[in-house]
Parts: structure tokens; sequence; C-alpha cells
């Protein structure tokens, strides 16, 4: 009984039927891996520029004074992207960030710095004085 078993362990050690079995379903999981890596790169990429793109506008606005540059901003911007404003003295700071679909621990984030346009009242208009006639004067 005993020499029986071990002729059968034998047997198996040197069996190698199912050994591509084993192979390809290893090589198709690399592959799987590999592409929603890559996938996750590109959209990761994307999400980057997007960012950028959303920043600037945000930014670019803001300086101007527009009151619609955050809903601008939110249509360029990744969907469920974060967007902060802040202000300081004759700048606007703009940081959005949002995290990357398929890479679940991801998070990309873009910053764009604008200085704020002068308003009317700063940028002395007509009759401040500084206009010269036009009487040859």
């Amino acid at each position: 009984m005993r020499g029986r078993t071990v002729a059968l362990i034998r047997r198996c050690a040197r069996d190698e039927s199912g050994m591509v079995t084993v192979e390809a379903a290893y090589a198709l999981a690399a592959i799987a891996a590999f592409l929603l890596i890559g996938l996750g790169a590109v959209a990761a990429v994307s999400a980057q520029i997007r960012c950028t793109d959303a920043a600037r506008e945000v930014a670019r606005l803001t300086a101007a004074g527009d009151e619609s540059a955050h809903s601008v901003g939110a249509e360029v911007a990744p969907a469920g992207a974060g967007i902060a404003v802040s202000g300081e003295n004759d700048r606007v700071v703009v940081e959005v960030s949002a995290d990357v679909p398929l890479l679940p621990f991801v998070r990309v984030s873009a910053k764009a710095v604008a200085a704020r346009e002068p308003t009317g009242d700063e940028a002395g208009g007509p009759g401040d004085g500084d206009e010269r006639s036009g009487d040859g004067g």
C-alpha cells in the first residue's frame, strides 16, 4: 500500500497537465491589471488637465469681478471637484481638486493665481482731472 502511494505521488509530481491553464490565468490577470492601471493613468491626466483649466477660468473671472465664475468652473472641472477661492490684497488664488475615477486613492489638484483687475473707481475714469481738454491749452 505504501509503495502504491509513493508511486502515485511521484506520478502526480511529474504530471504537468493543467500548467498551461494556470499560466494563462496568470497572464490574463496581469494583462487586466495593466489595462486598469493604464486607463487609470489616462483618467488621472485628463482630470489634472480639467482641474488646471477650471482653476485658470475661475481665477480669471473672479479677478475680473464676474459673479458666474464658480458656476463656469464647475462646468469645466471634473464631476465632484472641489473649488476653493481665496483672495489676498491684489490677487485671487483658486484651487480645484478632484478624485480620479479609476484610481480610488488618487486625488489631483491645480492652483491658479490672477491679479485683480481694477474696478471703475480705481481705474481713474473721465473727470478725475488727468484729461486735457481738446482746446489746445
